[in-house]
């Protein structure tokens, strides 16, 4: 099928040069599709490409995977979806697999600990740099502010889950614009847009019934396998609790992925016990290493799990098929969200109320941010914690100079010298490395 003049191989060659350079986290996957299909191609309008961009926000999971299945079926229906959406994250799937064996073979092993100690300093600042990125974009007035200040507040001081803590920004963010207030209509935008190769008309009956079709196949194909193996394995199981878990994940995990990154903090370190919470970090430096979503390292965490509870299978085979899993029940759901919204949010383009709730999840997504960059340094910088009325404090006794040094380091290197992520990841990780063969840590 072809729209609009855009060759189904051309549109695959593009989705596989944006696959390939998928690195940054959400900020940087969607500037590299914007720069490509907006100001490179010319496909999609700045308005169109926002307006998608924004319905993406508003769901729960990786905004990236989303944005760009979503981009990938108005060119191309259904499977422009299915090639732009699997290309998004199959370089991630077999990176972080890969890395996922080194860690569990090696991870113990002085030199390559060493490296993951790196990575998880770099880590430390690139989420504060992200709490700084988001807030000078999200916190353009008082009630923006305010808004951000609560969400961090419920959170850190209350322990309130997130989700409702997002759901209830976007309800006042609704509201309020509904309402007529200009304080929720935050600019999105760059300039006004020239004539791009898809218009309205590229949303065809067959569009919508196609992707009404795929919705309910991506839905048999989520659910069918989480209900199997919890009645055939039983509820205690590692696979079914996999499954459950990550599927109550890709529901109610709003905000990106550091709201996700927050969350699994949460469960799978505190309630499952699948990894420590320096494992955690050691993951998601996996996963700000690779290529697609930052959530990716839900596939470690799946790995992880799976392998200290492997039960008759082999370790290595058992921590292969948690990975899997997680990555599965994960991403299932995106492709659910896009097929069975994208073709009504097409007719919502505009709406003011819409617009108005994204401005406000945006707000409190800030002050989830600025949670968990609180939750990696005390357990990046300090070796041991306590907790204090549901809070986790830091035992300043423990204070490693040497995380704190690295760390301060490369928040140095990203905010005074703008140094690119890539390199502050090396640099760190080298750094650690050589730390190790010191004898510093």
């Amino acid at each position: 099928m072809q729209t609009h003049g855009i060759s189904f191989n051309e549109a695959l060659r593009v989705w596989l040069r944006i696959a390939a350079l998928s690195f940054g986290g959400p900020a940087g996957q969607i500037a590299v599709m914007h720069r490509i299909i907006v100001d490179e191609k010319r496909w999609l309008s700045e308005a169109r490409f926002l307006h998608a961009l924004n319905y993406c926000m508003l769901l729960p999971g990786p905004e990236a995977q989303q944005l760009a299945t979503y981009i990938g079926w108005l060119m191309h229906g259904v499977r422009g979806g299915l090639v732009a959406g699997l290309l998004f994250i199959l370089p991630g799937i077999i990176a972080i697999m890969a890395l996922s064996y080194v860690y569990a073979l090696f991870g113990s092993v002085g030199f390559v600990a060493a490296f993951f100690f790196g990575l998880k300093a770099a880590v430390l600042a690139i989420v504060v740099e992200a709490v700084v990125r988001v807030g000078k974009r999200a916190l353009k007035n008082r009630i923006m502010q305010a808004l951000a200040a609560c969400a961090f507040i419920a959170l850190f001081v209350f322990n309130a889950p997130f989700p409702l803590v997002i759901l209830g920004a976007g309800i006042i963010g609704y509201i309020g614009s509904s309402l007529g207030s200009v304080a929720f209509l935050v600019s999105n935008g760059h300039g006004p847009s020239e004539a791009t190769a898809l218009e309205d008309s590229a949303i065809s009956p067959a569009m919508r019934q196609g992707a009404r079709r795929a919705a309910f196949v991506a839905a048999l194909l989520w659910l069918i396998p989480v209900a199997a193996l919890f009645l055939t394995l039983g509820p205690q199981n590692v696979f079914s609790q996999i499954a459950v878990f990550f599927s109550k994940m890709a529901v109610v995990t709003f905000g990106g992925a550091y709201a996700v990154l927050a969350y699994v903090a949460q469960q799978a370190v505190e309630n499952f016990h699948w990894l420590k919470p320096g494992e955690m970090l050691d993951g998601l430096g996996m996963a700000e290493t690779t290529p697609g979503p930052l959530v990716m390292v839900l596939q470690f965490v799946g790995f992880m799990g799976a392998l200290r509870d492997a039960g008759t299978l082999p370790p290595l085979l058992a921590a292969t098929l948690g990975g899997l899993l997680a990555t599965w029940v994960t991403f299932a759901p995106c492709f659910l969200w896009i097929f069975w919204g994208a073709p009504h949010i097409e007719r919502l383009r505009g709406n003011k109320a819409i617009a108005g709730a994204l401005s406000a999840i945006t707000a409190a997504v800030v002050g989830v941010i600025l949670n968990l960059a609180i939750w990696f340094a005390v357990h990046t910088i300090f070796a041991q914690t306590v907790t204090w009325h549901g809070v986790d404090l830091p035992v300043l006794l423990s204070l490693n100079p040497a995380a704190l040094a690295l760390s301060l380091g490369a928040a140095y290197a990203i905010f005074r010298m703008k140094a690119g992520m890539l390199q502050v990841l090396a640099a760190t990780s080298a750094a650690g490395v050589l730390a190790h063969l010191a004898g510093v840590i």
